[in-house]
């Protein structure tokens, strides 16, 4: 049934697409993240939509009469100088090249989404619908996730579909707390016009919430602590908010099993913790690869296990790397479980630099993009929306410290929304406003 409904609809998408191509632009995050061959079984299962979607995503843009001028500024230049950087670390790599060179198109797939953004998206609408998309994508899947969760009475374990890019349940809970800022910018502009979307937006942050919690992950529960934090301090109606926490918080604690508390305890003692400390291992030995090497290892060089060998040898090289009791593991490598050390191993320290630069840009032009828009007494809109990107890119910050999830398509795509906000949004707003104080 799943595969005749999905293909009825394809035919509909594909001519939607021909007609705007901001909505094969929503199409191709959409398939990214909501994985359509994995709710499919037959010959549905066979097409490749993702790549699909892309393809004719760019063909249109190519066909059609009016093509903005790309402005990649400042961070778009480093994430395209990231993509040079790793082609070169790939052409180098010392782990397996097929693997290396599979993930390096995907990575360009991804920059090539970004590139997408900054040359399609141009109105608010275009903007709103992408977002749409990601709720129609992972918050989709939150939802049924966090329904399964509730209907178990917490049993349910929560993670992705295998072969998908969130099939590791860490990497799950991180995209979820990305999701939550969206979900409040939404909130805002929608909830006001209808109250079913009131309704359902609420009900949405509410499983979103309960499916980060049901993955049990604790990298998740710190980027979930960070959102609500930030959303604290910056809410204007902080007691309603307070008693919006303690209204979910309350519901969630009979549902949650001690099992949960215990694991969530553990991150006090990380330092006495086997599963941080092998972490620890990771990292170093990434660190060690990177001081070895340049270019660093290539993609998942870390994880081939002739390479991790090779690298314990030199395990005790650098004693102010602290890792406790943990040694390598004699068995059998490890991802690097940090994006920070993923990158570090994969790229060196170069490609480490150029990556914390422009996610740390990010996140500071989202910030200066709601204070300059505050300024200019421009939309309200625009001010909340740059905030929650701001806050999706901190949620990512932090979550992705403890997982190896350096090259998430979500990441990128909220990178290119703040360039749009930038280039498309409050540049204009600021000469229209220059404008009016000539006038007067």
């Amino acid at each position: 049934m799943r595969d005749i409904f999905l293909l009825a609809i394809l035919p509909i998408l594909v001519f939607a697409m021909f007609q705007r191509a901001f909505i094969g632009l929503g199409l191709w995050i959409w398939t990214a993240m909501f994985f359509p061959n994995g709710w499919v079984y037959g010959i549905a299962g066979d097409i490749r939509y993702n790549l699909l979607f892309a393809g004719l995503t760019i063909c249109v843009y190519l066909m059609s009469k009016k093509k903005s001028q790309l402005q990649l500024g400042n961070i778009g230049g480093l994430v395209i100088l990231f993509l040079c950087w790793t082609l070169i670390t790939t052409i180098f790599a010392i782990g397996i090249p097929e693997i290396a060179w599979d993930i390096w198109s995907r990575l360009a797939k991804v920059i090539a989404l970004f590139i997408c953004i900054l040359l399609i998206i141009d109105k608010k609408l275009h903007i709103d619908f992408f977002l749409w998309c990601l709720i129609f994508s992972v918050g989709f899947y939150a939802s049924v996730e966090g329904l399964k969760y509730i209907n178990s009475g917490g049993v349910h374990n929560i993670r992705g579909m295998p072969g998908h890019i969130l099939a590791d349940r860490n990497e799950l809970a991180v995209a979820f707390a990305m999701l939550l800022p969206v979900c409040f910018y939404l909130l805002g502009e929608f909830g006001k016009k209808s109250w079913i979307l009131k309704f359902g937006l609420i009900s949405l942050i509410t499983l979103v919430i309960t499916s980060i919690i049901g993955t049990n992950s604790r990298g998740g529960l710190l980027a979930l602590i960070a959102v609500g934090g930030y959303l604290f301090i910056k809410s204007k109606r902080k007691i309603w908010f307070a008693i919006l926490v303690l209204c979910i918080g309350g519901a969630m604690v009979g549902l949650i099993p001690d099992q949960w508390f215990n694991r969530m305890d553990t991150i006090s003692t990380a330092d006495q913790d086997n599963s941080f400390l092998g972490r620890m291992v990771a990292w170093k030995l990434s660190f060690i690869l990177a001081s070895q090497n340049v270019f660093g290892g290539g993609f998942k060089a870390l994880e081939y296990f002739p390479v991790w060998s090779s690298l314990s040898q030199d395990f005790y090289k650098f004693p102010f790397f602290y890792t406790g009791t943990a040694l390598p593991d004699t068995f059998g490598a490890h991802a690097a479980h940090s994006s920070y050390f993923q990158v570090l191993g994969d790229h060196g320290f170069i490609g480490l630099f150029i990556f914390s630069a422009f996610i740390g840009l990010s996140f500071f032009k989202a910030g200066s993009i709601a204070k300059r828009a505050r300024a200019l007494n421009g939309p309200e809109w625009l001010i909340s929306l740059a905030t929650m990107l701001k806050l999706s890119i901190f949620a990512y910050a932090v979550g992705g410290a403890a997982l190896s999830f350096a090259y998430f398509d979500m990441t990128y795509a909220i990178m290119a929304l703040v360039l749009v906000l930038e280039q498309k949004f409050l540049v204009p707003l600021a000469a229209m406003r220059e404008q009016e104080a000539r006038a007067v």
